[in-house]
């Protein structure tokens, strides 16, 4: 299959998305696929490779084709559509395009049918609900408005209704998805993932003489509750943080989580790493004792596929969350993980020392997200994918 993936970022990004982009089309290259990437070239960082930035080995199957954009967001953005329309119509070198970007989406489903291949949409979240309670993320501005909110519903709908495939990554947006705008066909839920090493085999967990030490890993969007973690340190003497991650244009937000471990006296007990390449992130993460994702619970969280929590469930370490029905769709409290109260610093605070004082329950917690995570690797996600574009492309 020819495959076109747009995502109007640019490449490679250090953040979730650019990861999620390199390994899904990573995947369905492993597959035999060509995945012919539509993305915007990396104008911040020196050149790098991007197989190589992301640890995916050489393949024939990508070819990366960067947008020729430049300037202010708007223009990057018309400049982008314009790229992508100029590729899309050329219906006779795709069979498909796909992409997790609800505008674009919803503008190639506005191109006539007959002269576009089908379109398959990945949806990460609810736009609306995320651009009401987040709206800088979507709209740039302090607060989106009812045009605004107006516009994203029509989108929403006019892809739910109009795309020739639906992936969505969590089965609680599936949901609500189907309960605003009525059912579809071709729709499957597919959740993100973690490349995970054939030869990789579980190590019992042991922490030694050592302090104990507690992890999060990710950016510090306040939504990520990075900040819950220190004030429940402050709660656990004798405990270590160690946060990795962060982005250099978030430096507001790490300057912030500094602050308020200093305000808790916490400096010499928790160490920032700063930004840390994708593929050493799992090494960093087996470092701790326990690794925590305090996501809180609110609108835009109820949708997340945290591709955090699949590398926590990778490392052999044992996890502690907040018990959240995303977060339910993949770990269960007792079994491979240890969900607490959402938003409660107290319940944090215990669980993390619950599983710090039974080492035969940390170990069984670790060795049981181990296992299952194997359902959760991006090639078996890719599968899925190849069926839901094969059932688009090749219809009974």
């Amino acid at each position: 299959m020819n495959i076109l993936y747009a995502a109007d970022i640019r490449f490679p990004l250090e953040r979730a998305n650019g990861v999620h982009t390199m390994e899904t089309c990573a995947a369905l290259a492993a597959r035999g696929h060509t995945v012919h990437m539509l993305v915007r070239p990396d104008t911040v960082s020196p050149p790098r490779d991007p197989l190589a930035f992301y640890g995916v080995p050489p393949t024939s199957g990508i070819i990366i084709d960067r947008a020729p954009v430049f300037g202010p967001p708007t223009v990057r953005r018309a400049g982008y559509l314009t790229c992508l329309a100029q590729r899309v119509l050329r219906r006779r070198r795709w069979d498909v395009v796909y992409t997790p970007e609800l505008i674009l989406a919803s503008t190639a489903l506005r191109w006539p049918a007959a002269l576009r291949p089908p379109v398959v949409y990945e949806s990460h979240n609810f736009r609306p609900a995320f651009a009401a309670n987040l709206p800088e993320l979507v709209t740039g501005l302090p607060a989106a408005g009812r045009f605004k909110l107006g516009r994203l519903w029509r989108r929403e709908r006019r892809v739910w209704r109009g795309a020739e495939g639906y992936v969505t990554t969590t089965h609680a947006l599936a949901v609500d998805l189907e309960a605003h705008f009525g059912h579809r066909s071709r729709a499957i839920t597919a959740p993100n993932g973690v490349r995970l090493d054939p030869a990789r085999r579980y190590e019992p967990y042991s922490r030694g003489d050592r302090p104990p030490v507690v992890a999060y890993a990710g950016h510090f969007y306040p939504y990520n509750g990075a900040h819950l973690l220190l004030e429940a340190l402050a709660l656990l003497p004798g405990v270590r943080g160690l946060i990795i991650g962060g982005h250099p244009k978030d430096a507001a937000d790490g300057e912030r989580l500094r602050a308020l471990a200093a305000a808790l006296g916490l400096t010499e007990r928790v160490t920032f790493t700063g930004l840390v390449p994708p593929n050493e992130v799992l090494p960093r993460l087996r470092d701790a004792d326990v690794l925590v994702q305090p996501l809180i619970d609110a609108p835009y969280t109820r949708y997340a596929s945290a591709m955090k929590l699949f590398d926590y469930m990778a490392s052999g370490r044992p996890i502690v969350a907040f018990d959240l029905a995303s977060t339910r769709e993949v770990v269960s409290d007792g079994r491979s993980a240890r969900l607490v109260e959402p938003g409660s610093v107290e319940a944090l605070a215990a669980g993390i020392r619950d599983v710090l004082d039974d080492p035969a329950l940390a170990d069984r917690l670790a060795r049981a997200a181990f296992d299952e995570v194997t359902n959760y690797n991006w090639a078996r996600r890719a599968e899925r994918i190849e069926a839901l574009l094969t059932e688009v492309v090749e219809p009974s």
